[in-house]
């Protein structure tokens, strides 16, 4: 399965593809600096093999490389975020506990 992710600001939203079809999305808010993830989604089928974790990390290493700090609000990406710690200083040290961050 190839998988691969594209971000749709029109939306906003970073989409994942498996073999070409849209398969799951990661909703966010843009503003200023931050961008804020509010939901993860991923089809059923698709679950478990691993597409969430790609698209959470292509999004994360995307806003990164965009310098921007990054609000968790989705469950999903914050759960992301604390078994891989090295995304941590994306989030705001101030901002950290609020999503149940060290």
């Amino acid at each position: 399965m190839n998988v691969r992710t594209k971000d749709n600001p029109g939306l906003g939203r970073y989409e994942v593809f498996a073999d070409d079809e849209l398969v799951g999305f990661a909703d966010y808010r843009l503003r200023d600096d931050r961008i804020s993830f509010t939901h993860t989604e991923v089809d059923r089928p698709y679950q478990g093999r691993g597409v969430a974790g790609t698209l959470v990390r292509d999004a994360l290493d995307s806003a990164r490389d965009s310098g921007l700090s990054v609000l968790p609000f989705c469950s999903y990406v914050s759960a992301y975020i604390e078994r891989h710690p090295d995304y941590l200083p994306l989030v705001p040290e101030a901002e950290r506990s609020r999503f149940g961050l060290a």
